[in-house]
């Protein structure tokens, strides 16, 4: 294990070490409706840059789309409407962390998120080839993405694992019509994907759950199965090895695996346009490495909202972080002393943002 301890920032003010975590789809939701607003208004070079790319492609700007008067589904969750609103959101959260108070030692995400991880890690430039990155892959998800995604608990209400549960993930991968894989490990829950038939099944052969599920996820493709292949192609095709530079910080794939500064660039491009698009990506893996690697002080969550925060303090449960054995003691700990900032939890982001940032 690695261990980071707190460090001295220019300022001589001593820094806690963090890991940042960046969102995936679906997480700007009539909610988050407003957050460009009312917290990235300043961010006038980032928002211009989206739009700027997005108008010359004939897409509706993001800074109107954030100001509407209420939540539109058929407007707001399209593929690329969303991933360029979570892009500007999760981008202006990242750049309001406070350097003088967090030593950001490495970044994940999930799924669409390491787009963002290597926007924040300086992988893509932030201003012009993450957006690309994003935006073309959202076009590319809209255009040639088939099938679709559900999600299933793999955990009670107490957040401990129920082994019928997995036992019958487990049965519907083995007998389903059709191609059905996993596509994404999210803490206590499990995310499937494949062809509408083979969801079909799934959806009839999986135990109801309270809470609605098995869910079926709108407007979502068969993310991260070979399912995807095309897109894989397309995009290989669409975003040269060029826009690709070295990590300022390391960066933590779906698999796990660390990307250090001196990494090979042509094999992250591969890795970014081929493995992650069509094999499943391990976001509790990712988190797992980022705690036992890095041990850092704190876990920052990017915004828009804070979905991600139930799957990461899952994950801790599962490897007993802290000694954390279940939700009851893992939400006491968030109480008293939190080690997971969610950006998008108002009380939360105050202590992440630098001062004279909007919160």
């Amino acid at each position: 294990m690695t261990t980071h301890n707190a460090v001295a920032s220019k300022k001589g003010l001593l820094r806690e070490t963090a890991v940042v975590i960046a969102p995936g789809r679906g997480t700007y939701t009539s909610s988050e409706l407003g957050y460009l607003g009312r917290l990235h208004g300043d961010k006038s070079d980032l928002l211009t840059a989206i739009d700027a790319y997005r108008a010359e492609r004939g897409c509706e700007g993001i800074v109107d789309l954030d100001r509407a008067d209420r939540y539109s589904p058929a407007r707001h969750a399209t593929g690329r409407n969303a991933a360029g609103l979570i892009y500007g959101c999760a981008l202006g959260d990242f750049l309001d962390i406070d350097r003088d108070r967090y030593d950001i030692v490495a970044v994940t995400g999930n799924s669409m998120g390491w787009y963002l991880s290597l926007a924040a890690a300086g992988v893509v430039e932030m201003y012009d080839a993450g957006v690309e990155l994003v935006e073309t892959m959202a076009a590319l998800m809209d255009e040639y993405g088939v099938g679709g995604q559900l999600v299933y608990p793999l955990v009670d209400d107490t957040w401990g694992v129920v082994k019928k549960q997995q036992a019958s993930v487990a049965k519907v991968l083995a007998d389903a019509p059709g191609e059905l894989f996993v596509s994404i490990r999210l803490g206590g829950m499990v995310v499937l994907a494949g062809t509408d038939e083979a969801l079909r099944a799934a959806e009839k052969e999986l135990p109801d759950i309270e809470g609605g599920f098995p869910l079926r996820l709108a407007r979502h493709a068969a993310f991260h199965t070979p399912l995807l292949n095309q897109v894989s192609e397309f995009a290989r095709l669409k975003l040269p090895l060029s826009i690709f530079a070295a990590p300022d910080i390391p960066v933590i794939d779906g698999r796990g695996e660390i990307w250090q500064p001196a990494s090979d660039l042509a094999a992250m491009r591969d890795y970014t346009l081929g493995h992650q698009i069509v094999e499943t990506y391990d976001f509790s893996k990712a988190v797992e490495v980022a705690l036992k690697e890095f041990a850092p002080q704190k876990l920052i969550l990017l915004g828009p909202g804070s979905a991600m925060g139930p799957p990461v303090l899952q994950t801790l449960i599962a490897h007993k972080w802290f000694g954390l054995a279940d939700k009851t003691s893992v939400l006491q700990r968030q109480k008293s002393d939190p080690f997971v900032l969610a950006m998008g939890i108002p009380d939360q982001r105050e202590r992440v943002v630098r001062h004279g940032a909007t919160t």
